[in-house]
């Protein structure tokens, strides 16, 4: 995080480098008012950035001054955020009220349109989210109903006036399937000179798609990657589940057990669980494991890490990739979660998919990936018999290890889930 003292008592916060390789974030929704007082470390502000919304805490403690930026709207990093004066002598108090239109947050709520004569007070409780009208308010005849910054972003980078847009939600709320059929009827009737195509609609990339669209390209353009794949037998492991729910005790899911074998994959072959300083040329290990899980969200794809992975058992892996996926699913994972993982672990037979060549998750230099399972006819011991059978393949930067490194680390993962019971005693 970054600050500048300003004149006299006041100081003025930055908005701090939130990680993902992102520029800025946008402004969800101030916590306080100018004129409340913060503590050190309270949050003061939930900003929106390309995979979460997290809220910001104040490095300082005084009274709120200025709020450098209007709710709906993106701030670049490293630009001021707040502005807070040192607590005051008993007795003396700081009230100042916003510039009129700062801050429309019950009507219109923070769109580009200001509504001329607004202005927004405190309540005695401390947070500013009352809106009232000047003596002669000139306000239109339909104030547009928005309360989604990604609604509001999407009709801003397509040009659109929410103003012009009718809402279909309750109550007349505008939501982004009317902000999308907005930019399909501007758009539809245009021709493609590639194609002689009429063009059914365009669809501004959001500031996720933008961040995914960056990161693959990077990895993609850096990263030297092979990959390699193998049949696995998951009949072993599904029977010992079943033995214990038999038994009355825990039954992790599949994909904690998976998880367990590759943390236990990871430790034979450190050099998998890390990252290259380029410019250094250096191969940089890690002392554990914070293993990332692909989850799919209604915001797109986000790789969350169960931090310190490599120090819990099974049946806590479990607990907390349950926990971990539902955050990343609500926007809730925290920004060390993000963007802390050393190695990706990617379950797309979710998707009733047998195989994929994965992407690695830049910086790091690898991903583990698990097709669906199903039963299939297999040898077993020069009979055939039908087993539960899924693929696995595994995605490597080749100038971290060599094809026979990689082929290790997977027989390691693959004779663990085939025979379940053995590799949990060792572990």
């Amino acid at each position: 995080m970054s600050a500048s003292p300003g004149a006299g008592t006041t100081q003025t916060f930055t908005l701090p480098d939130l990680g993902e390789g992102l520029t800025e974030a946008e402004i969800v929704r101030w916590l306080v008012a100018v004129g409340d007082p913060v503590a050190v470390d309270q949050a003061v502000v939930e900003v929106e950035t390309a995979k979460s919304v997290v809220e910001v805490p104040s490095p300082y403690a005084g009274t709120v001054s200025v709020l450098h930026g209007e709710e709906g709207r993106a701030v670049d990093v490293g630009r001021p955020l707040i502005s807070i004066e040192r607590a005051a002598p008993a007795g003396e108090q700081y009230r100042e009220e916003e510039q009129a239109g700062s801050g429309n947050v019950l009507i219109g709520y923070g769109t580009s349109e200001r509504t001329p004569g607004r202005r927004r007070t405190r309540r005695a409780g401390g947070a500013a989210d009352v809106v009232h009208a000047a003596a002669t308010p000139a306000v239109p005849d339909r104030v547009p109903r928005v309360t989604s910054p990604l609604v509001r972003r999407l009709a801003r980078e397509a040009g659109l006036s929410v103003l012009g847009i009718a809402g279909t939600g309750a109550d007349g709320l505008i939501t982004r399937r009317d902000v999308e059929a907005a930019i399909a009827a501007a758009t539809a009737g245009t021709t493609s000179s590639r194609t002689g195509l009429a063009v059914a609609e365009r669809v501004p990339m959001n500031g996720f798609r933008k961040a995914v669209s960056a990161a693959l390209s990077r990895s993609r353009s850096e990263i030297p990657e092979a990959t390699v794949w193998v049949d696995v037998d998951f009949t072993e492991l599904f029977a010992l589940r079943e033995q214990a729910r038999a038994r009355g005790l825990p039954a992790p899911g599949l994909l904690a057990y998976l998880a367990r074998f590759t943390v236990a994959a990871l430790r034979a072959h450190p050099e998998l669980n890390g990252e290259i300083d380029a410019d250094r040329q250096e191969l940089i290990r890690y002392d554990g494991v914070n293993l990332a899980i692909a989850t799919q969200t209604d915001r797109g794809l986000v790789v969350p890490a169960v931090l310190g992975a490599h120090r819990l058992t099974t049946t806590e892996l479990d607990a907390e990739l349950r926990r971990l996926t539902a955050a990343a699913r609500e926007g809730r994972a925290t920004q060390a979660e993000l963007s802390g993982g050393t190695f990706t672990l990617n379950n797309y037979g979710a998707f009733n998919v047998d195989g994929s060549a994965a992407i690695i998750n830049h910086p790091q230099v690898a991903i583990l990936g698990f097709g669906r399972i199903i039963d299939r006819p297999w040898v077993v011991d020069g009979e055939l018999t039908i087993r539960k059978i899924g693929q696995m393949s595994f995605v490597f930067d080749h100038r971290v290890c060599d094809g026979g490194t990689a082929a290790g680390f997977m027989r390691i993962v693959a004779d663990a889930i085939e025979s379940p019971a053995r590799a949990i005693d060792h572990l």
